[in-house]
């Protein structure tokens, strides 16, 4: 059974942005189409959950073979969309919380898991509502940081609610003239993989930004490293180009 959630220490304190909520909303039917508005994602969530799977298997000492090899983990996923990554982290055995503010994004996660005969308990709230005294193995901020009102806040709250020596998993893309050009000029405009206005580009976070504000909450980074596509291959693969996509695997203090 879920805790009951105590108040944020302000009421008035979110990072919430509402515009970003109410855009998201809109696609929330589109989430499952693998060739819809969220292909990018699609695209994109193999090696995401590739890199979340190895990264908890080395830290917990699991067999990465094993196709229950994240069971008995505690895992939130924020900003979890309709569950595309929940999904597959429940079958590989994590018990996983996804949380998103957008209730139509959590029916339609809901309604897919239930078709699916997936166990998943799908919240629709917000990072501050929910109780600090709730724990997690890993915590999961994928695409998030780059729409939320407050970064610093938004990644003090995700430090609270992770055990001690656990893992924190940060995607997000970089701020610089590069990451204009390709994704909000290229990928919106040009190649249309999103729709137009789904970034900001200033609210992009530098590697530089986002290591300070998870240093300001004892998290250390362990690994960092860049995401690009490969148009020649039409996949999406690590590299060491941080420059526009990258992720962050950060570890809390024991």
């Amino acid at each position: 059974m879920a805790m009951q959630s105590t108040p944020p220490a302000s009421a008035a304190a979110s990072t919430v942005d509402p515009a970003e909520i109410a855009k998201f909303s809109k696609l929330s039917e589109q989430w499952w189409d693998p060739k819809g508005k969220m292909a990018p994602l699609h695209k994109i969530n193999p090696l995401r959950l590739t890199y979340i799977r190895d990264a908890a298997c080395r830290k917990f000492d699991r067999n990465i073979r094993s196709l229950n090899c994240l069971s008995g983990l505690r895992v939130l996923d924020i900003g979890c969309g309709a569950g595309l990554l929940c999904e597959p982290l429940t079958r590989l055995g994590a018990q996983v919380i996804g949380v998103d503010p957008s209730a139509s994004n959590i029916a339609a996660a809901r309604l897919h898991a239930d078709r699916g005969h997936l166990s998943i308990d799908y919240r629709c709230t917000t990072v501050e509502e929910m109780d600090v005294r709730e724990r997690f193995d890993i915590v999961l901020a994928m695409e998030v940081v780059e729409h939320v009102s407050d970064v610093g806040m938004f990644i003090g709250r995700c430090a609270a609610m992770l055990k001690p020596g656990g893992l924190m998993v940060v995607s997000t893309l970089n701020r610089n003239w590069k990451s204009f050009a390709l994704a909000i000029v290229g990928a919106e405009y040009v190649l249309r993989w999103l729709p137009r206005g789904t970034h900001q580009w200033e609210k992009f976070v530098t590697p530089d930004e986002l290591a300070r504000h998870l240093l300001d909450n004892r998290l250390t980074i362990a690994e960092q490293t860049g995401v690009v596509y490969s148009p020649f291959a039409d996949r999406w693969g690590l590299s060491s180009d941080m420059d526009v996509n990258y992720m962050v695997i950060a570890e809390g203090m024991i």
